[in-house]
């Protein structure tokens, strides 16, 4: 294969992965081995992501004229991208998890929405809960009332049958 079909290549495997994107967050890999990149790609495709190393011309030419080309300000250096594809929030929790867990390499920021976050931002959002968790916690929110009337209904059955028991017991003594 030839140099330029290859660069083709990556170019159009990057922006296949863009297209379907929800966000991407830019890191910085270095001393991280392959070992560990592979680990941490496990875990970001877990999550319904991809992480990608590639050469940031090859990602600039990618990202231009999509809304992930303030990205381009941040490719300097050996970094990788990791994208969202179901979760904005899942891609930015596994990059934190994992540069919590090695201390190796840095979250160098996102672009959700067009807009370029900050690292503070980025990390911000790893903090969010997932969708999944916002499901549960919606649930949870709209069956607790159901839970309640339930449990008083029940309540007040119990009792309406304890004092005919009771009237009972006092009607044969």
């Amino acid at each position: 294969m030839s140099t330029k079909a290859f660069k083709s290549e990556k170019i159009d495997e990057i922006k296949s992965k863009i297209e379907k994107a929800q966000v991407a967050v830019i890191t910085d890999y270095k001393g991280l081995s392959v070992e560990e990149i592979t680990k941490l790609r496990r875990a970001i495709q877990q999550d319904g992501g991809d992480y990608m190393v590639t050469k940031n011309t090859l990602a600039k030419i990618a990202i231009k004229g999509t809304d992930y080309e303030p990205l381009a300000e941040k490719l300097t250096g050996p970094v990788a991208l990791a994208f969202g594809f179901k979760d904005p929030v899942s891609p930015a929790k596994a990059l934190k998890k994992f540069i919590d867990d090695v201390k190796k390499g840095e979250i160098l920021g996102a672009v959700l929405d067009g807009k370029l976050l900050s690292v503070e931002e980025t990390k911000a959002l790893a903090n969010l809960p997932s969708k999944e968790e916002l499901f549960a916690k919606m649930l949870g929110s709209i069956n607790s009332p159901a839970s309640g009337i339930v449990g008083s209904v029940n309540a007040v059955m119990a009792q309406l049958t304890r004092a005919m028991a009771a009237v009972r017991d006092q009607k044969t003594a």
